[in-house]
């Protein structure tokens, strides 16, 4: 009798090993066409994946962009895949541990003009710090001053904000993160649950100062600043790909929030009913987080209008997603976004273009387009192309927030650049006419100026990626005519050389970080490299999580009260990875 039942155990248990999903048959069927071999567009190489945590795999399977490939899978099929993609295991801790807790309690949260609060640090996203506490001969001697680890994660996608002596940071992992702007100990954590790739802005609401930042998941969310307590969440778009990336703006009792989505790899799937999304900014109200109104980016709905090659009912207008912050112009009472490409060939003239909108009701007041019938889904890179629009644009997206800035005589201009390489600059008085463009880069669909220019009172400043048609570049472009001052290459180091991510200045100084995991400072008035860090090493960190640098991509430098952070890692396209938030000073001081 024992030995039957020792025989029937194993019988089970052989049942059980046959039946176990198959990780590499998994990941053929389902990911191979896009990740190995020859590289696609957009699409990270086996490389790339196989530098991540099974985790972080998975987040994006069920959470993130993969989510319409990783459509009808398990969750165990899903950890097969990951465990398969980056020969690791999975973590058996439930919790993260961290070390590097506050002993003391802060002072109490006040809003200066020396801090860095939200994307570009004042309401018209300039992304210039007049009072850096910083000159500019002090730079060369900048060293890191404490290096915090972000658990679990292989990148670092959030700018930090830095209010009151307090550092304000989001995780891809979803944890929200107050920090002492000194030491980089911790005062408090709130685990949001899905990623968070904005910056976070701090208002005060009725005397209590709250923490606004969005998710993945298309949640708008309101803490407290002091506590970390949560005051309200809400879903500000119901689409199933809908995400903020871009980071909300406070303005006088009001929240307003970008939305962008990743409806464009949606379109992979041969038999999605392709496209349905349109971008959007909304107005909440900051205290209870009511939407007070939305207006989409894509005025008229989505309708029927043909099938696919492979007979799925395709609709449009769709897309020009919002991926940058709002910017608030309290003189004229309007928001402007910039937008994204559009999804489908039903045409439409407010994608790869700039917006404003009425403050008060969201009415859409004026819109001028860069780039005309910018058709584009990750569909084109595939075989069949089934969701690919039959005319198909270069992929121009503005992926940057425009710049409101004084010329003087009481004039103002928006700058802002676009993946084409090309620096724009329109008149707010004249609805948006364009005043002067620029071409600063070659451009392309991973090229030009992805993240985030900068601007002081004299000259604009633009990073430029040209990821596989170039040398990347820092470029200095005078503010009223547009003429280049100065183009400065970045050096060779043996490793990528575009700039990706957003760009910083202070008076004297542009901070700019490059794919290769070096954060550089070039002098504003020459473009020569004062200062230059290499990134890509492992960190002691402040909360006892193991962590290094890697590439810079997307979120840029803030620099306040002397002291300058970077978040470090970015493992897609080309890139290294990384889970570090950085804080540097005088001599490490």
């Amino acid at each position: 009798m024992l030995s039957r039942r020792i025989l029937i155990a194993l019988s089970a248990l052989s049942v059980s090993f046959a039946a176990a999903p198959d990780g590499a048959a998994l990941y053929k069927s389902r990911c191979g066409i896009c990740h190995d071999g020859k590289p696609q567009l957009h699409m990270p190489s086996h490389e790339d994946l196989a530098s991540k945590t099974p985790e972080a795999v998975v987040k994006a399977m069920f959470e993130g962009i993969m989510v319409p490939q990783a459509a009808g899978l398990s969750e165990e099929e899903g950890r097969a895949i990951a465990k398969f993609i980056t020969a690791k295991e999975f973590s058996t801790s439930t919790a993260a541990t961290m070390a590097g807790q506050c002993t003391a309690a802060p002072k109490p949260l006040a809003i200066s003009s020396t801090d860095w609060n939200g994307w570009g640090q004042e309401l018209g996203n300039s992304r210039y710090q007049p009072h850096p506490g910083l000159a500019a001969a002090d730079v060369p001697k900048l060293k890191v001053k404490w290096a915090f680890g972000f658990p679990g994660d292989t990148s670092s996608q959030a700018q930090p904000t830095v209010v009151g002596g307090r550092v304000f940071v989001g995780s891809v992992g979803g944890t929200l993160y107050s920090l002492d702007a000194s030491s980089g100990c911790m005062y408090w954590s709130y685990k949001v649950g899905a990623s968070i790739r904005n910056a976070i802005t701090i208002g005060k609401v009725g005397g209590h100062f709250i923490a606004f930042f969005g998710d993945i998941k298309a949640n708008a969310y309101a803490v407290d600043a002091e506590s970390g307590m949560l005051l309200w969440k809400v879903k500000v778009d119901d689409h199933p790909v809908a995400r903020i990336v871009g980071t909300p703006t406070f303005y006088d009792g009001h929240l307003y929030v970008p939305m962008s989505s990743i409806e464009e790899a949606s379109a992979m799937g041969p038999a999605y009913e392709c496209c349905k999304f349109r971008g959007s900014v909304s107005s909440l109200d900051a205290e209870t987080g009511k939407v007070l109104w939305k207006s989409f980016t894509v005025l008229d709905p989505p309708k029927a209008f043909k099938t696919s090659s492979t007979g799925a009912q395709a609709y449009g207008p769709a897309g020009a997603a919002v991926w940058s912050s709002p910017t608030i112009d309290p003189k004229r009472k309007l928001v402007y976004v910039a937008t994204g490409d559009s999804y489908t060939d039903v045409d439409f003239n407010t994608s790869d273009a700039v917006l404003a909108f009425d403050l008060s009701t969201g009415r859409l007041l004026w819109s001028t387009q860069a780039t005309a019938k910018d058709n584009f889904t990750m569909a084109c890179g595939q075989a069949g192309k089934a969701n690919c629009p039959e005319t198909k644009g270069p992929d121009f997206d503005f992926g940057t927030s425009p710049a409101l800035r004084s010329i003087g005589g009481g004039k103002q201009l928006l700058v802002i650049g676009q993946k084409s390489g090309i620096l724009w600059a329109l008149d707010p008085d004249n609805k948006g006419k364009v005043v002067w463009q620029t071409r600063v880069g070659k451009g392309g669909a991973l090229g030009g100026i992805e993240w985030g220019h900068a601007a002081d009172d004299t000259t604009a400043y633009a990073a430029v990626s040209d990821r596989g048609k170039g040398p990347g570049s820092v470029n200095a472009v005078n503010l009223k005519t547009g003429e280049i001052q100065w183009t400065k290459l970045t050096p060779e180091t043996g490793h990528l050389t575009a700039m990706s991510a957003a760009i910083s200045v202070i008076p004297g100084i542009v901070f700019a970080g490059g794919v290769d995991a070096h954060f550089r400072a070039y002098d504003s008035k020459t473009g020569e490299i004062v200062w230059d860090y290499d990134a890509a090493h492992p960190y002691d960190t402040v909360n006892g999580v193991p962590a290094k640098g890697g590439s810079f991509d997307a979120p840029g430098p803030v620099i306040a009260n002397g002291m300058v952070f970077t978040a470090s890692g970015y493992g897609m396209w080309g890139g290294s990875a990384g889970n570090v938030l950085l804080a540097f000073s005088v001599d490490g001081k």
